[in-house]
């Protein structure tokens, strides 16, 4: 900040102990000395509150990215959960539609005398699963 050197201070000195004096000069080192750590501590305090607020900046813009990822995880999750609801939903009419043809068949082969024939199996097939890594035979597996 300043470039001052021993030559310098000791001239400042020299001039210092010549203008005040010396019985004056003690008291006027140790007053200064007060006043140059209280602006230190000063100086410290607003460097301080300085990095609180830029720590606080960033916490609220990290908080503010965290919100924004959470709303849209809770918007793909409720889109997932309905387009899921409303394939269940389907299924579960067809599963009626069917389940009703069979019941009429069968209402009509009961009161006609006839031998009612057995219900597609297709009918009653389990939906197919998708293939997963874990479903793999453990032959193909490696470790």
């Amino acid at each position: 900040m300043f470039d001052i050197g021993f030559s310098e201070l000791l001239v400042i000195g020299v001039v210092a102990l010549i203008v005040i004096g010396p019985e004056k000069l003690p008291r006027l080192a140790r007053t200064l000395g007060h006043l140059a750590g209280k602006l230190q501590r000063y100086v410290s305090d607003v460097k301080a509150d300085i990095n609180r607020e830029i720590e606080l900046e960033d916490l609220k813009k990290m908080r503010d990215s965290m919100q924004q990822a959470a709303s849209s995880f809770q918007s793909d999750i409720t889109s997932e959960v309905s387009k899921t609801e409303a394939e269940l939903q389907k299924a579960a009419d067809e599963l009626n539609k069917t389940t009703a043809e069979i019941n009429r068949s069968l209402d009509s082969a009961a009161s006609s005398g006839e031998t009612p024939a057995p219900p597609p199996q297709e009918a009653f097939a389990p939906a197919p699963q998708p293939a997963s890594p874990e479903a793999a035979p453990a032959s193909t597996k490696t470790g």
